[in-house]
């Protein structure tokens, strides 16, 4: 998700410190501009895009194959993209539960081993105070919830997801010296909203504009989980731009996260 909104900025901003960036990206021409763009912004030649669409499992495994075998080094995976359309992928999952958290899943656990081996490393889980709203079953994992929001709910419940998924994770990984966060970057002007209801646009569009941050303010918390030091005993935190916070209720709910973390292993076969 790096060749727009929160994903570039971060992406820019790792690139200023010197890092080695890859941009994992849907579309090849915006990925490319991105790269070339941060390329010349930051001085750092360090910058490619690397072809990845989070709602085809296939290209989620084509994508990790490549880069294994490519790039020796993995220290830092900024999970960002995100989608809050409704609809269903190619492999018969909601498209926002399978973009925002199961192709997110895969892909981390497939680079997993590569992160242990460059250790120190870390994982960032670009989540959303929209988890208060997350309702997850685990006996329907992947299918969209009934009723007029179901796409609002979809998509709240893919958050949800990702604030569990960052708790698991790091439950699992303790003294590997892997770390996770999952970060709520405040309210942010990006297109995540171009999939907003037609009836919702002339109210919400202006809104974004007057009072929610701009991408590069919204990626000040994802980059403070990515580079603050002495952030190794927060791991699985929920944090936001002001800091670590306790999230809502159902996402500090450890059986929850467990449940989440065996029913998208097994809808992954993994």
């Amino acid at each position: 998700g790096g060749s727009s909104g929160i994903g570039a900025a971060a992406a820019l901003e790792l690139a200023r410190c010197g890092a080695r960036v890859i941009l994992a990206t849907r579309s090849a021409r915006r990925g490319e501009a991105a790269a070339s763009r941060i390329r010349r912004e930051a001085g750092n030649n360090e910058v490619r895009f690397m072809h990845l669409d989070l709602a085809s499992l296939r290209s989620v495994r084509a994508f990790a194959s490549t880069f294994l075998r490519q790039e020796p080094q993995l220290h830092l995976l900024i999970n960002n993209a995100g989608v809050s359309a409704g609809g269903t992928t190619e492999d018969g999952f909601s498209l926002p539960f399978q973009v925002n958290h199961l192709g997110h899943f895969l892909l981390t656990q497939l680079l997993l081993e590569r992160l242990r081996s460059c250790a120190p490393s870390r994982v960032v889980i670009v989540a959303s105070s929209a988890h208060c709203a997350g309702r997850l079953h685990p006996q329907a994992l992947g299918r969209p919830p009934s009723g007029l929001f179901s796409t609002f709910q979809d998509y709240c419940d893919s958050k949800l997801a990702n604030v569990l998924h960052a708790r698991e994770l790091a439950t699992r990984e303790q003294g590997t010296q892997v770390t996770c966060y999952a970060v709520h970057p405040g309210f942010v002007n990006t297109s995540l909203f171009r999939h907003a209801p037609l009836w919702l646009k002339p109210l919400l569009v202006p809104v974004a504009w007057l009072l929610f941050l701009d991408a590069s303010e919204g990626a000040r918390a994802v980059l403070d989980c990515a580079t603050q030091d002495g952030l190794e005993p927060l791991s699985g935190r929920y944090f936001t731009e002001c800091g670590p916070r306790v999230p809502w209720p159902a996402g500090r709910d450890d059986r929850l996260a467990r449940a989440l973390w065996e029913g998208s292993e097994r809808l992954l076969g993994l």
